[in-house]
């Protein structure tokens, strides 16, 4: 076997094994465990907001210095 299917098999049974204690947890234990994803995709939009306003900003300060160097390119021809 292959490196990636020894991975893949290792990945799958880990995940079985996630699935068969969460599926014997207590409802306690349960909740636990939503509250965990809840809480990391909060994290993960949260951190996606951010890089996506930075990478908005940088894009609208690169478009003011590509219109400055057009005015000061249109003024010099003039």
């Amino acid at each position: 076997m292959g490196n990636k299917t020894k991975g893949l098999l290792a990945l799958l049974g880990i995940g079985a094994l996630a699935f068969w204690k969460y599926k014997n947890s207590t409802p306690e234990e349960k909740q636990a465990v939503k509250d965990k994803i809840n809480s990391a995709k909060d994290n993960l939009n949260k951190w996606g907001n951010d890089v996506k306003n930075k990478a908005n900003d940088v894009a609208s300060q690169v478009q003011n210095k590509v219109d400055e160097a057009k005015t000061k390119a249109e003024d010099s021809l003039s």
